[in-house]
């Protein structure tokens, strides 16, 4: 576990910190749709959420960036009780509470602003520390999409959809 963990909404500046987390995650291609070769100036438009959604960064005690999240809504019109949110944890922290730790906020972050459900669309089927996580949280897999993600090494596997009624 860290020592001290602070987290808080990211700005601007906080960017050249994000960027490579995200394009270490993205280019490795096993737990996101987005394309592994996604530039950088797509990726930011794409995570740096505005109010009312919300990014945020998670930081030891030197300001080190150690993961971030972005939270938004995830269906518009009859739908927009349902939240959703992605986590991208940097992988020299990984194991240390820091994805626990992102989750529970977007969480926190979801009942706060009046969501009924937090539902995750896309989750990777190997992505097994995720999944051990969201369920830990009291997520469940809603349904699977066979061969939903073409995987780097495992081919075409299923992606899972996951929600939890807050």
């Amino acid at each position: 576990m860290l020592g001290t963990m602070l987290i808080r909404e990211a700005t601007a500046d906080d960017w050249p910190a994000i960027w490579p987390v995200f394009h270490k995650i993205v280019a490795a291609g096993d737990t996101y749709t987005y394309p592994p070769d996604l530039g950088e100036a797509d990726a930011r438009a794409s995570w740096m959420q505005r109010p009312p959604f919300r990014t945020v960064v998670a930081v030891d005690e030197a300001g080190t960036v150690l993961g971030t999240a972005r939270m938004n809504r995830n269906h518009q019109g009859p739908g927009s009780h349902v939240a959703n949110a992605g986590y991208m944890v940097d992988p020299a922290h990984a194991g240390r509470g820091v994805g626990r730790a992102l989750c529970e906020d977007s969480l926190a972050w979801a009942r706060s602003a009046g969501y009924r459900i937090m539902q995750f669309n896309a989750v990777v089927e190997t992505n097994v520390h995720a999944i051990r996580l969201y369920r830990s949280l009291g997520f469940e897999i809603t349904g699977t999409l066979p061969g939903g993600f073409r995987h780097p090494t495992e081919g075409y596997i299923g992606l899972h959809i996951m929600h939890l009624v807050l």
